[in-house]
């Protein structure tokens, strides 16, 4: 499973090379928006199989890396967000939508790939995807709502829809299958859709980059203007994380740990939720398409930084463990 996600990037590139050299094909072009949901929801499905929502009490156990995180994620990151995307996307209210969209959503999943590089505390990561995920689910419509309606970006309709397609039904249909089968069954399914996650959001890429190819290049320097503002989201939050860790006197494990969950996002469920809510948008999904193909480098590198942080002993010197 560890190599399949170290080739999360690479597979994800080649879904959308592959879906660009298919998009003149009518008939998936004509099923894309279906084939983009079936794939999106059978994703999330295997996404809420595997959170134990039960385990969400665990979240507060360490209450200063909680609070710190939280404060990170859902407040300091969305307004930042919003400031970076209004500067540098202001005349690219789609890129700018699918951008703040990635920003405002943390990592459910290979955020815990990157902390494991870094040496982090990996079950201390672990304890705060439930509050991070539920948190996200609430706090997204709430943002969006709060930012954008005011330019008619938003229909509230399609965003109510978006959520019970792509988020509540896959939830209810998880809960009810950890609930009919008994352990070792449910272990068994649980693992099968892990395993599966990445090759059901490759299709999904591959539907959406099959269906608006042409759009893609005509439109390429707006997509790729959100470059700038993620890569300057990304040095922020790197400075950010060390100088609160020590601050705070975080172990060395703790601020790898809080580094990792609070750069990396969770742009599956945030395309998830744009498909259906931005129909006739398709810049917004794309944006949060490519925003993947920027991140998952960064965090590659950013875990290095976190090891050269440790061994460097200039931070952190009396509390590696």
């Amino acid at each position: 499973m560890e190599m399949i996600e170290k080739l999360e990037p690479i597979i994800i590139f080649s879904a959308v090379i592959i879906g660009l050299l298919f998009s003149n094909i009518d008939i998936i072009a004509q099923n894309s928006s279906h084939l983009i949901n079936l794939f999106l929801c059978l994703m999330l499905f295997g996404l809420f199989l595997e959170v134990e929502m039960n385990e969400l009490k665990n979240s507060f156990k360490n209450v200063k890396f909680t609070s710190t995180s939280l404060i990170i994620n859902f407040l300091w990151t969305p307004l930042f967000g919003y400031f970076l995307g209004s500067l540098f996307l202001k005349g690219n209210v789609d890129v700018l939508v699918g951008f703040f969209m990635l920003i405002l959503t943390p990592c459910t999943d290979w955020y815990l790939v990157f902390t494991k590089m870094a040496k982090g505390d990996l079950t201390l990561s672990l304890s705060i995807l439930p509050i991070n995920l539920v948190l996200q689910i609430i706090l997204l419509p709430i943002y969006l709502m709060i930012f954008f309606s005011s330019g008619n970006t938003m229909d509230y309709s399609q965003l109510a829809y978006s959520l019970l397609i792509v988020i509540v039904i896959p939830f209810v249909a998880a809960q009810i299958v950890k609930f009919i089968l008994n352990a070792d069954l449910k272990e068994k399914a649980t693992n099968l859709f892990t395993s599966l996650q990445i090759w059901f959001l490759s299709l999904a890429v591959f539907c959406i980059f099959a269906s608006p190819g042409e759009l893609l290049f005509d439109n390429l320097n707006s997509v790729l203007t959100i470059f700038i503002p993620l890569i300057l989201f990304f040095i922020a939050n790197v400075i950010i994380d060390l100088l609160l860790s020590e601050k705070i006197n975080f172990t060395y494990s703790e601020y790898a740990s809080l580094t990792m969950t609070t750069l990396a996002r969770n742009s599956p469920l945030a395309l998830a939720i744009a498909i259906n809510s931005f129909p006739g948008h398709e810049l917004v999904s794309i944006a949060l398409v490519i925003g993947p193909l920027i991140e998952l480098p960064v965090l590659y590198i950013v875990s290095k930084f976190c090891l050269w942080v440790k061994n460097s002993g200039l931070f952190f010197s009396c509390k590696v463990f």
